[in-house]
């Protein structure tokens, strides 16, 4: 099974529904032997995760608690007309984005008007992976996001918080499948994220990682197999 040294789709208590502090989430990352963890509070348009003033003051974190290597994102929301849901002075202060469809702030527009959103918010230089493309409730095109992601360099998440909860991630298990085998065809990596919202929940890949392992994927198409391949695909 592939080893995983990295966990960058994880919130804090900022998010507004999470319930960890910055500190709990690194102890738990070098609990599990992480080496690199990735903090990607909620942006504007989930009630009640931080104000994006709480951006601008990152550089107070150490980038190094307890052994473990933080680095700093934004779970952005994908907006009706393919837009994000963060201001561009805020996302310069990032080190990387994520971006995903949720549907406290999102209608539905049907498989190929929710690709093309997704796709747009791709185009942005620091978005670098699309969260929990998964859920029927939100139907995507998943040949167009595949290729999308292709063309703009883009990674598309396994997300293993979704995998945890099939009754609410309409057709999660049979849409990863299928979005897997097309990442294998056209050589599009994959992020594998808890997606933790608590402590306990940090470097959690195990129902993901059994997922991967029974399609045969690649593991150099895994980008959080091997930490510089993970901060070359990030940070750049």
């Amino acid at each position: 099974m592939i080893h995983l040294i990295a966990d960058v789709h994880t919130h804090t208590i900022a998010s507004g529904h999470a319930y960890g502090t910055i500190r709990e989430m690194a102890q738990a990352a070098a609990e599990k032997h992480l080496q690199i963890l990735g903090l990607t509070e909620h942006a504007p348009g989930i009630p009640g995760t931080v104000d994006p003033f709480y951006y601008m003051n990152l550089t107070v974190i150490p980038r190094i608690l307890y052994g473990v290597h933080i680095l700093h994102g934004c779970e952005i929301n994908v907006l009706n007309g393919g837009t994000l849901s963060l201001e561009q002075r805020f996302i310069d202060k990032l080190d990387y984005c994520i971006a995903g469809i949720h549907g406290l702030c999102y209608r539905d527009e049907g498989p190929e008007g929710n690709t093309r959103n997704i796709a747009s918010c791709m185009r942005h230089p620091k978005v670098k992976f699309i969260s929990h493309p998964d859920d029927d409730h939100t139907p995507l095109d998943y040949e167009m996001l595949v290729r999308a992601a292709k063309e703009t360099g883009t990674a598309l998440e396994v997300n293993n918080s979704s995998l945890t909860k099939p009754e609410h991630r309409m057709n999660c298990f049979e849409n990863y499948r299928h979005m897997l085998d097309l990442c294998r065809q056209l050589q599009v990596p994959v992020m594998v994220s808890s997606d933790a919202h608590d402590p306990s929940a940090v470097g959690y890949f195990d129902l993901a990682l059994e997922l991967l392992d029974s399609v045969s994927f690649p593991e150099e198409l895994v980008l959080n197999a091997d930490a510089d391949r993970l901060k070359s695909f990030l940070l750049s």
